[in-house]
């Protein structure tokens, strides 16, 4: 009996862990993706065929495993369940990303990845508006989640709006730092006009992922599909954008097919089914939470890789955006008790 009730008490730890363990592979495959794109975007690739050659890598690697595990869970193919898988192809895989790497191209890997970090707040109104997210405004939890929200998104702008002095010099050839010096406060503010719309999209790519699960919970063979309607939409784009220039589509063996390959299996097609796993138990807001470790990785690899530089501008916005998510993540820690404390009231402030 004994040794029973200790394995019971290791399962139950595991399945605590493991969607803490699944995003914080997700941030660090993104921030690998962060580095990487930028580098290759520097080569000269066209982040409309970034993205084609992405999702067709992931459509490809993904697929095998969809139709060998999902074969018992797999339901049966809908319209309305079609119609939300093109949505959620064009959502993420099109307009969010081409616009992300677009907002790149325009400032720095660390940046794009600092802005990324309003997605839990867009996550957080998106799901509240839609009664995903529970609110009581008189309590703490929920106070803790607005209070955060509001600090996620000024830290943003602070960030957009306030360059200040250089902490930190870049590490790197000369031509590289002239090239991240250069960079002017109306790129800064198109780039993050982008990267901000871009993250609203992805906001709304993962609350829908999180209702069509409901009804389609074959993960894996969601994946493939918003990966292979993703490349079909993106190679449509890609071709009335890049009209008469075909030679964006030629690619060697060097950074621009490694991120290819790269984020195509870890970001595209694991990171669409480990977010569509940790969200059918903990939701789609905690799935953005912890977009800050990805910064921090990201400011680190940038520095170091692509030579970028540090202002305090940024270092403070950083650390209003941490602040803010600290707050979100707390709250969002109170809605997942365990069954025993389920009906344990929370604490309300008094009138």
């Amino acid at each position: 009996m004994t040794i029973m009730m200790e394995r019971q008490h290791r399962r139950n730890c595991i399945e605590k862990i493991m969607p803490f363990i699944a995003v914080l592979f997700l941030q660090f495959g993104y921030a690998v993706m962060d580095v990487l794109s930028k580098a290759a975007l520097n080569k000269g690739m066209s982040n409309y065929v970034f993205v084609v050659y992405r999702h067709a890598v992931a459509f490809i690697v993904v697929t095998p495993f969809a139709l060998y595990f999902d074969k018992k869970v797999r339901p049966k193919m809908t319209i309305s369940i079609f119609i939300k898988i093109v949505a959620l192809s064009l959502l993420e895989p099109v307009i969010d990303q081409n616009l992300y790497f677009l907002g790149m191209k325009f400032t720095t890997a660390t940046f794009a990845a600092s802005m990324s970090n309003i997605l839990p707040a867009i996550t957080f109104i998106l799901a509240s508006i839609l009664r995903i997210e529970k609110i009581k405004i008189r309590s703490i939890r929920t106070q803790a989640k607005v209070v955060g929200t509001i600090a996620t998104v000024s830290g943003a702008m602070v960030m957009t709006l306030i360059k200040g002095p250089v902490l930190f010099g870049t590490f790197g050839s000369d031509s590289q730092n002239h090239h991240n010096s250069g960079i002017s406060t109306q790129h800064t503010i198109i780039g993050a006009v982008m990267i901000t719309l871009g993250c609203f999209s992805w906001a709304c790519f993962i609350i829908l992922q999180a209702i069509t699960l409901e009804t389609y919970p074959a993960a894996l063979s969601l994946s493939s599909w918003i990966c292979l309607l993703g490349t079909l939409e993106g190679a449509a784009v890609a071709l009335v954008v890049e009209r008469g220039n075909y030679s964006v589509w030629s690619i060697k063996w060097d950074v621009r097919l490694l991120s290819a390959i790269y984020t195509g299996i870890f970001c595209s097609g694991l990171g669409y089914y480990l977010q569509g796993v940790v969200m059918k138990t903990r939701g789609p807001v905690f799935v953005t939470t912890f977009n800050p470790l990805c910064m921090v990785i990201v400011a680190i690899m940038g520095y170091f890789i692509l030579a970028e530089q540090m202002f305090l501008g940024r270092v403070v916005g950083a650390f209003i955006i941490c602040l803010g998510l600290y707050l979100v993540v707390w709250g969002k820690s109170k809605d997942y008790n365990s069954p025993s404390k389920s009906n344990i009231e929370e604490p309300v402030l008094p009138n």
